[in-house]
């Protein structure tokens, strides 16, 4: 019996890097997964990566209508929510004089709005002692030349 046998895990951009890195030892552990995933070819292919206890749903954090579909599936499958690892996050090498407006509206989207959203719309099915784990990205504290957005 693993350490996380019968709760129900969702990995934000389970589909790949971290996400994926995540939830292959939650479904070891015994969790119920739902992972997700702007691209369904990689999306598809994480699913059978990890082979089993798992469910992929295609969408983007930044769009309300996608998270609202996500936990949907989450409360038809399983009833609640253990575990969310908000994981979803975009960047971009633009220098400063040249961003776009289109490309701060999808970059805060995502990592922005999309995070707080993801979070907000999860806690009706989470019950006491449910766990929310955000991963940010280090650029929040390093400066990188070209990555200010």
């Amino acid at each position: 019996m693993g350490r996380l046998e019968g709760t129900v895990a969702v990995v934000i951009g389970g589909h790949s890097g971290i996400g994926l890195a995540t939830a292959k030892p939650f479904v070891t552990e015994g969790a119920y997964v739902c992972i997700t995933g702007r691209r369904a070819v990689e999306l598809t292919a994480a699913v059978e990566q990890i082979g089993r206890h798992v469910t992929g749903v295609q969408g983007d954090i930044s769009n309300v209508s996608d998270l609202d579909r996500l936990y949907d599936t989450i409360k038809q499958k399983a009833g609640r929510l253990d575990i969310l690892f908000a994981n979803a996050g975009i960047g971009a090498f633009v220098p400063l004089g040249q961003i776009t407006e289109a490309h701060f509206d999808t970059t805060c989207g995502i990592n922005v709005k999309g995070t707080l959203f993801t979070v907000q719309k999860a806690l009706p099915l989470m019950p006491d002692g449910a766990s929310i784990v955000i991963n940010g990205s280090m650029v929040s504290i390093k400066g990188i030349p070209a990555f200010s957005v």
